[in-house]
């Protein structure tokens, strides 16, 4: 009777420690894929590049709404002396431009949207691979995105820095 009570409860204690014990093997680290997208060349090159077509764009939109400001201004001193039908008119007007404004400024929101999809998404693409190799080279079992899985994690973990590193040193120039 002994004997099978030493065994049932090896049997379950041995179902219990079986995951810690399969878990203590496994190898993790974390990565910030955006610091890494933001401090590698390519990625400041990318942002640089963006920031200059916002601003461009922006400087359009802002004289746009200038103009329209204008055209506010003028209707205000002009409606108390026009007709109904002439008021209403040029109200009309006004609005129609507000309504061009406004798919303008959406137009270009998303124009840079893309753009920025369009220029980070090769470099990401470029990173999961430096991940890939340092994985593999370092031996992880698993690498989480530390801006999405990871609450916390040891400091040693991070392979940001060396992500970067590689990258820049020629890991992230392969197509």
């Amino acid at each position: 009777m002994n004997k099978l009570f030493a065994f049932a409860l090896a049997t379950v204690a041995g179902g219990l420690l079986a995951p810690t014990m399969a878990f203590a093997e496994t190898k993790l680290a974390v990565v910030d894929l955006q610091r890494a997208l933001e401090e590698t060349d390519d990625g400041k090159k990318a942002k640089a590049k963006l920031k200059a077509d916002f601003d461009r764009k922006q400087k359009e939109l802002d004289e746009k709404q200038e103009e329209l400001k204008k055209m506010k201004e003028d209707l205000d001193k002009k409606l108390p002396l026009m007709k109904a039908e002439a008021a209403a008119a040029e109200q009309k007007k006004f609005q129609d431009r507000f309504v061009e404004l406004q798919g303008i400024y959406a137009r270009l929101q998303k124009d840079l949207a893309g753009k920025e999809q369009e220029a980070t998404s090769g470099i990401f693409r470029k990173l999961q691979s430096v991940v890939g190799t340092i994985s593999e080279r370092d031996k992880f079992d698993v690498v989480l995105e530390k801006n999405s899985a990871v609450v916390w994690g040891k400091p040693s973990l991070d392979i940001t820095n060396e992500v970067i590193r590689m990258y820049n040193a020629g890991a992230g120039k392969k197509p």
